[in-house]
């Protein structure tokens, strides 16, 4: 399994970057985030989702773990193809989508070309509460713009040590987020003691 790749990004359109490493060009598809996130770029690290099927081999690009995440989650709803869910990678940020996710707006959902009504119903259903149990849904303050980065690890430790003393993920990954970015340098058993005081 091919968990990323990183080279010499040698040609990059908004469907496409090809990444030379150790002398062999990998294509990968990539969605338009990724894309605006590559320019200017001439070093590149793109983690890896496998495609493969019996008549084709095709690996997609993604500029985050968080955006990969989203995709593999996206691909395992009834109705989305890979081609679908980096389509809608490339309409709205993992952020944008994750609101749009955890408040059911399937209005804004189905703004993306191919999705329908049915189909952005289902992804509300099954993808509310995984996109909370695995840390993709961060904090979106109520502006709509992303959060200040918090340390991945620690929050994921964090999250999943107050889940096994019975707490819910969502309020749990609020609290957590929230310290995080308040005192981003707490270790874990901190930042555990301090969420216990606030989840209510």
């Amino acid at each position: 399994m091919i968990e990323y790749i990183k080279g010499e990004l040698t040609e990059l359109t908004p469907a496409m970057a090809t990444v030379e490493t150790a002398g062999v060009g990998y294509g990968l598809n990539i969605s338009l985030n990724t894309y605006s996130a590559l320019q200017g770029k001439k070093e590149v690290k793109l983690y890896v989702y496998e495609a493969i099927r019996e008549d084709a081999y095709v690996l997609y690009g993604f500029y985050n773990k968080k955006e990969r995440e989203m995709f593999e989650l996206l691909i395992t709803v009834s109705g989305v193809g890979a081609n679908t869910a980096r389509m809608m990678l490339s309409g709205m940020s993992v952020s944008e989508l994750c609101s749009a996710i955890s408040t059911g707006n399937a209005r804004l959902i189905q703004s993306i070309k191919g999705i329908g009504k049915m189909t952005a119903q289902r992804i509300i259903v099954d993808l509310r509460d995984k996109i909370v149990a695995l840390g993709i849904a961060d904090e979106i303050p109520a502006g709509g713009s992303v959060s200040a980065p918090v340390n991945n690890a620690v929050r994921d430790e964090a999250v999943a040590a107050l889940t096994m003393l019975g707490f819910s993920p969502a309020p749990t990954q609020k609290v957590v987020v929230q310290i995080l970015q308040s005192q981003p340098d707490l270790p874990v058993e901190q930042v555990v003691k301090l969420a216990l005081k606030q989840i209510k």
